[in-house]
């Protein structure tokens, strides 16, 4: 009994594996997709580079060329990591596949066996006496029925174990090139990280030719004003997604009570369908089981270990530059660790990239409260994942200012001092 309980386990399991795959494939089939517009977006950029002048090549221009393209090869090599693990869920499951075959076949081979030895020890006439010794007809009928039922399994369990032969073959060739093309991706995400190397290498010598460059650093801070304003208008968007997302899904919950009171007598068809429609519906409930985070003010996690604010919140003046800027956040410079913590538990929402900021990554928190976190030099999360505090999000890339981490709290769409929030040191 248990064994067949084992059985029925496994042939649930593969069928739902059957299921799932092709879904599988047609992710992996998008990521592709994907894969390619970076890379035809990252050749454009190196192009815009080859054709640039000399001074050109030492500006805010190439800078943000430079820019982009780590943001892209970070990007590039995120979703290479994705593509990996579903290439590794690909060979998981046909592993399973496999041992599943390999166990039929083991048992089929088993059963013929007996049925074998026992042709060989009693022989047909072992049947025919069986026949002979009935003591009705009815009785030979039914022993007849029996035999010839009998050997009609053997015969399709011959079938089956020939079957399951051919698809263990099958299995086996789909699994080693699964495996090949899982290190084809493997070392695709290897050559990328190398390039992303190279590109902060070459972005480095960009970097250090506009600090001596007066009227480049003033440039720059023109692209920073501009880069809030972005950041602003995409903590907007985000938030008129989700009202929307919350708005239809109130209505669709309104729609499916009054079909409800309706339709009283439903067909289990109808009630499959309805089923199938809600679980396809695209609802943005990430945030709900989360922890608070209004209850951390003045105990907030700092996104990097032993920084120091060196550009605080509100008005910023540059007495170098004589300019002003407005900072909707802080700047956090590193000491040490160049690693990009998440302040509070968290859904990665957006991953974007803004001029003058570079990578930015956007966690929306319970209560309505997002962190925004800017200047990275390596990504290690993707747009849902879900963050615990003192995960490592990033890492923090050279700026004009060094090492630094931009970090912003909004509240809906009003931003919040860092400062009253982050736990004093």
């Amino acid at each position: 009994m248990v064994k067949n309980i084992k059985y029925l386990i496994i042939i649930i399991t593969i069928f739902a594996v059957s299921f799932i795959l092709p879904q599988g494939k047609d992710r992996i089939k998008n990521k592709q997709t994907e894969l390619s517009r970076i890379k035809t977006e990252i050749s454009m950029l190196e192009s815009q580079l080859k054709i640039s002048s000399t001074k050109e090549m030492q500006s805010n221009i190439a800078l943000e060329n430079y820019n982009k393209q780590s943001f892209l090869l970070n990007t590039l090599i995120n979703k290479l990591r994705e593509e990996e693990q579903l290439k590794q869920d690909d060979i998981e499951n046909t592993l399973q596949q496999i041992g599943y075959i390999e166990q039929e076949i083991e048992i089929l081979r088993k059963n013929y066996s007996k049925y074998v030895v026992s042709l060989y020890k009693r022989g047909k006439e072992d049947e025919l006496t069986a026949l002979l010794n009935s003591e009705s007809i009815q009785q030979a009928l039914l022993r007849y029925k029996y035999l010839q039922k009998f050997s009609e399994r053997r015969v399709k369990d011959l079938a089956e174990y020939q079957k399951n032969k051919q698809d263990l073959i099958e299995l086996r060739s789909k699994y080693e090139k699964e495996k090949t093309e899982k290190s084809l991706l493997a070392d695709q995400k290897e050559n990328e990280a190398i390039a992303l190397k190279k590109k902060l290498a070459e972005r480095k010598k960009v970097l250090t030719s506009i600090r001596r460059d007066k009227a480049e650093l003033k440039k720059s801070i023109n692209i920073k004003r501009s880069a809030e304003n972005k950041i602003k208008n995409l903590i907007a968007k985000l938030i008129e997604a989700e009202e929307k997302k919350r708005k239809e899904e109130k209505e669709r919950i309104a729609k499916r009570e009054l079909d409800k009171s309706k339709k009283e007598n439903k067909t289990i068809l109808s009630n499959k369908k309805e089923i199938t429609q809600e679980s396809d519906y695209d609802v943005d409930i990430s945030t709900t089981n989360l922890s608070s985070f209004s209850s951390l003010k003045g105990k907030l996690n700092w996104p990097v270990a032993g920084g120091r604010i060196v550009r605080h919140y509100g008005e910023d003046r540059n007495t170098k530059l004589n300019t002003v800027t407005l900072n909707y956040g802080v700047d956090i410079k590193a000491s040490t660790d160049l690693n990009i913590k998440c302040s509070a538990e968290g859904i990665v929402s957006a991953i974007d990239w803004i001029p003058g900021y570079g990578g930015v990554i956007i966690i929306s928190h319970k209560d309505g409260f997002r962190t925004v976190y800017s200047h990275f030099s390596e990504i290690f999360v993707k747009e849902g994942d879900k963050v615990r505090p003192g995960s490592v999000i990033a890492k923090i890339g050279e700026s004009l200012e060094g090492y630094i981490v931009h970090f912003e709290i909004w509240n809906s769409r009003n931003n919040q001092n860092p400062e009253i929030w982050l736990a004093r040191k």
